[in-house]
């Protein structure tokens, strides 16, 4: 239960029955003391630890894949809400805990609106360590946007970082743990910024027949300062595979919400400028078709291996003016294997989307790692070539590594390299992620 994650060659793996990279021990700590201990343990032995939190990394980030003994320090005993701050609106969450249970813990009135596709199982730790994205497709994207403070430990001492809403005192101690991938620290626990409930929602689906028209929509209403909770652009096939779409349109969801007030206003202006590029209003059924798609689809993938379907995912973010070329070589590249090639704008900033391809195609029974393999090499060396990041929001782990190290600059590696000695001089933190 705890060798692999999510991603479509580990399910092929599992499904062939081969654990060669199941760890060795498994730690549940309760507390942070224990925590402590384990880190000290096995510093001594040096023996490597993988932490865990809800398993859900789709980029080999809590696998075990390399030689010798390893530790899964399991944080799911970690897993409650330690303190509510409703003046200030954050809560103090352990890492452990998982989306449901946060919100369940809250006060009425409250939620911490941060809903991933994993949104069930992942953990504030995970999220934390990737930099995972969430509910919002403009403005507070990223979970970076909603931590206050956060505290982990290391083998050379506990990191907390001081609850601020802002502040310009150095390079901040929380960005170096966003993103980390336990490399750098065990998260345990942070402060996170809350917000009230949405009692005020407007969705609309807005279909296009052409999607450049659709794309310019999107980049106006990305930079028209609306910041609408939901912008997702799906292209003609994935809005018939995800949420009925008739197979020649594009479909724009667009959504506002607030706690507050109504927000039918910002809804309406959307409107005039999605239909000012010939986009037209639908009905809210089809929006929850695509939400009810959206939530179904890491079950659905699961039964894959069995249909001998090769199935992956290549996410990343660009400016607006490299897209369009971005966009061709990257479906283009997809097109060699045969199968159905798709796109949705998960997210749009005011200088760039976050598109998300998607491939389904016939699996070569007996080989799909090295067919995935492959796939994955050829498409990710397409989005560093035309400028893209080689992950907006599913991390870096193991399987991104290698395009990693081409798009950071040489300098800050061996900044990192440095920093990761000095906090782990062992290097028994998550061997194989980021350096």
């Amino acid at each position: 239960m705890r060798t692999y994650g999510q991603a479509y060659r580990d399910l092929i793996r599992a499904y062939r029955g081969d654990f060669a990279n199941a760890p060795d021990l498994v730690a549940l700590p309760c507390d942070e003391d224990e925590v402590a201990q384990v880190l000290e343990w096995a510093a001594g032995e040096g023996v490597p630890v993988v932490p865990r939190g809800g398993g859900t990394s789709v980029v080999g980030g809590v696998e075990a894949r390399f030689d010798g003994p390893s530790l899964c320090l399991d944080l799911s005993r970690m897993n409650r809400v330690l303190e509510v701050d409703p003046v200030s609106r954050a809560a103090l969450v352990e890492a452990g805990a998982c989306g449901p249970a946060v919100n369940e813990s809250l006060p009425e009135g409250l939620q911490l609106r941060f809903f991933p596709q994993s949104y069930e199982f992942s953990t504030v730790g995970g999220w934390i360590a990737t930099r995972a994205g969430g509910h919002f497709a403009t403005f507070h994207t990223h979970i970076d946007d909603l931590v206050e403070s956060v505290r982990a430990i290391s083998p050379a001492g506990v990191w907390e970082s001081r609850r601020l809403p802002g502040s310009g005192a150095g390079p901040s101690p929380d960005r170096w743990l966003l993103g980390s991938e336990g490399a750098l620290g065990v998260i345990t626990r942070a402060w996170l910024r809350v917000h009230e409930r949405p009692t005020h929602k407007v969705s609309v689906p807005v279909r296009f027949a052409e999607w450049p028209a659709a794309v310019a929509a999107v980049h106006d209403l990305a930079q028209s300062g609306l910041y609408p909770s939901n912008c997702r652009l799906l292209d003609a096939r994935e809005a018939a595979l995800t949420s009925g779409g008739d197979g020649r349109h594009a479909v724009l969801i667009v959504g506002f919400e607030s706690g507050d007030h109504p927000v039918d206003a910002w809804a309406s202006r959307a409107l005039e400028i999605v239909g000012a590029h010939g986009g037209v209003a639908g009905e809210a059924r089809q929006d929850q078709a695509w939400k009810g798609a959206f939530t179904r689809m890491p079950y659905v993938r699961n039964a894959y291996p069995g249909m001998g379907v090769l199935a992956e995912t290549v996410e990343t973010a660009v400016t607006w003016d490299r897209f369009p070329a971005l966009h061709e070589a990257v479906m283009a590249a997809m097109a060699e294997e045969a199968g159905t090639a798709t796109c949705r704008l998960a997210y749009a900033y005011p200088d760039g989307p976050a598109p998300y391809y998607t491939i389904l195609a016939p699996a070569v029974k007996g080989a799909e790692v090295e067919q995935w393999d492959e796939l994955k090499q050829r498409v990710s060396d397409v989005v560093l070539r035309m400028g893209g990041t080689i992950t907006h929001h599913h991390a870096v782990g193991r399987d991104h590594r290698p395009y990693y190290d081409r798009q950071r600059p040489d300098p800050f590696a061996l900044a990192l390299r440095a920093a990761k000695a000095a906090l782990d001089p062992s290097g028994i933190l998550n061997p194989g992620v980021l350096i």
